[in-house]
């Protein structure tokens, strides 16, 4: 069992999706992580034991690399990819309350601003450490926030902008959140965006980097 979860780590960690996949070149025509993944459950393993010592393992060490520069975005979306291939086999175990997801994160990039890949990577790696993605896209105004979370009241909220025109929109939609919601936690990230801000605007954790959300998410939990 611990030499698959390994294999399925690395191969997540390689961004080797499945055996067809060419990428990276020193694992061409090896099964990749669909597959693998495939084995483990048929074999009796059971997802949560995939997602923690398989998928969330290797997404944190993708996540470390990134944060010391070590990889870059095109290979942290490699990972993604291929940790997203395992999931199609994991989801149906979340849908059907076998496992348990460990919360949920509402992500978005605030109203006025169209760029979305910071956002996309902070959310790929946040579901790989086990959370429900519910990603609002870009130009998200307060009210989309505000009726996300009245739909999911536990969730943790996630604002990125990457312009400096939008960071004001980022302060309204933490006041309005925080209005309306006690307790709520709310993370902001995007090129502009520094801790100073952050702590000014009333948002409860900053990270330059998506490791850095993960992490402080494992706190809440």
């Amino acid at each position: 069992m611990i030499d698959l979860l390994e294999k399925i780590a690395a191969c997540v960690e390689s961004g080797k999706v499945d055996v067809n996949s060419p990428y990276p070149p020193s694992m061409k025509g090896q099964e990749g992580a669909f597959e693998l993944t495939k084995h483990a459950l048929d074999e009796g393993i059971a997802p949560a034991i995939i997602m923690d010592n398989a998928l969330i393992t290797a997404m944190s060490r993708v996540g470390q690399k990134f944060s010391r520069n070590e990889i870059f975005v095109p290979q942290m979306l490699m990972a993604a990819k291929a940790m997203n291939s395992s999931m199609i086999h994991i989801k149906p175990f979340y849908i059907s309350g076998e496992t348990k997801r460990k919360g949920t994160f509402i992500i978005g990039t605030v109203k006025g601003d169209l760029h979305d890949i910071g956002k996309n990577l902070v959310a790929m790696m946040i579901e790989g450490a086990g959370w429900e993605i519910i990603d609002l896209g870009v130009d998200v105004s307060s009210e989309r926030y505000i009726e996300a979370v009245e739909q999911k009241p536990e969730a943790v909220v996630g604002l990125s902008a990457l312009l400096t025109t939008t960071m004001e929109n980022m302060r309204k939609c933490v006041s309005d959140l925080k209005g309306r919601f006690t307790g709520l936690k709310i993370l902001v990230g995007g090129a502009p965006v520094t801790a100073d801000f952050c702590k000014s605007i009333g948002a409860d954790f900053y990270s330059p980097d998506p490791q850095g959300a993960v992490e402080y998410l494992r706190t809440l939990v």
